[in-house]
């Protein structure tokens, strides 16, 4: 079971002579000889993977560098009341940036990284993801990045986050996935799944900017750090924020159908599934049940794995917040689990979140 975070925070060698004149003494053996010692011989050959991860990392930054933003947030009397990222998604002027960066106001100055300084409103919030969406006034053309697919990502690949941490524009750290599949607790006090972790370095004033991949796609929001840790960060997942940003630009908020349960992305037993004749091989493991909601008036129990809803298939906590729709909204539903290593069906009652 992964685990449930809770704490959140919103940003050479040779005598004188010879090293003089650059040359080694005689009879004196050259770095990388076998006698002499590998270590040398191991740094060359780690240099041209140093330089591809450099070059990796510089062509990102310059293709992503002009989609991302500096926000400042102003109040009902257009004072200022606060600061962080975004990151433009679409040509005519959407970025996506923080719920908890708005802080529900409805005005923001956008700069951009050619020092141009655009009027934004908020166009709708979802405290229960931490993300919002925002919309550009002008009638302008934008550079936009690409949301990428969160569900092929792996532990281990190269994450770069690019925001403005502390009031310094576009800065750029990276590192890699630790680890996905996280839940972490928003403001709201519902937790956000399938949650990025990440050990590229977040600071204040990060929040809102992309987490991207080698690929120079979007794989996250950034979101939070862990007080008092150091490496430990989070990003909203980029399927996540796709969805939410559909559903604001729909309906200017998130509609969603409510089970009241945490969930994690968890590989199936193979032999189970074998056993079974389960074709998928991940589902999402319950990870805690909200007293008196939907899923406990079901039955569902932590530990359980979710494998599908209303006849579709449930591969992580990913599509579980996707099939939660408003579709749902009002109406009892079917869901396949496994429970004890046997599958089992239940029957809930979903309401509006």
């Amino acid at each position: 079971m992964f685990d449930t975070l809770h704490s959140f925070v919103l940003d050479e060698t040779g005598d004188a002579a010879s090293s003089l004149t650059g040359q080694l003494p005689r009879n004196a053996q050259a770095p990388g000889d076998p006698e002499f010692g590998n270590t040398s011989g191991d740094e060359n050959r780690d240099a041209p993977l140093l330089d591809a991860y450099s070059r990796s990392v510089t062509q990102v930054v310059e293709t992503l560098a002009p989609s991302v933003v500096k926000l400042d947030i102003k109040n009902g009397q257009g004072r200022h009341q606060g600061s962080g990222s975004g990151v433009i998604v679409s040509p005519d002027g959407l970025l996506l940036t923080n719920s908890h960066v708005v802080q529900g106001a409805r005005r923001a100055d956008v700069t951009l990284l050619d020092g141009r300084r655009l009027s934004g409103r908020v166009l709708g919030d979802d405290p229960d993801t931490d993300l919002a969406l925002i919309r550009v006034d002008e009638d302008t053309h934008l550079p936009a990045a690409k949301l990428g697919d969160s569900l092929r990502l792996r532990p281990g690949e190269i994450a770069i986050a690019i925001g403005n941490p502390l009031g310094f524009d576009t800065s750029v750290t990276a590192g890699v996935i630790s680890a996905l599949g996280r839940s972490l607790a928003s403001r709201s006090g519902r937790l956000i799944d399938d949650v990025i972790q990440t050990d590229a370095a977040l600071n204040p004033g990060n929040s809102g900017g992309p987490l991207v991949s080698s690929r120079g796609e979007v794989i996250g929001i950034n979101t939070a750090i862990i007080a008092g840790a150091q490496g430990i960060c989070f990003a909203v997942a980029a399927n996540t924020a796709r969805f939410v940003l559909g559903e604001l630009v729909r309906h200017g908020k998130v509609r969603r159908a409510h089970l009241g349960i945490g969930a994690t992305t968890i590989l199936l037993p193979r032999r189970i599934a074998l056993r079974l004749g389960l074709e998928q091989k991940t589902g999402a493991m319950v990870s805690s049940v909200e007293q008196g909601g939907p899923a406990d008036h079901a039955g569902l129990l932590s530990g359980d794995i979710l494998l599908a809803i209303d006849g579709q298939q449930i591969h992580g906590a990913e599509d579980l917040i996707r099939l939660l729709d408003a579709d749902k909204i009002e109406r009892t539903v079917p869901i396949d689990l496994l429970r004890r290593s046997e599958q089992r069906r239940f029957w809930a009652a979903l309401h509006e979140r």
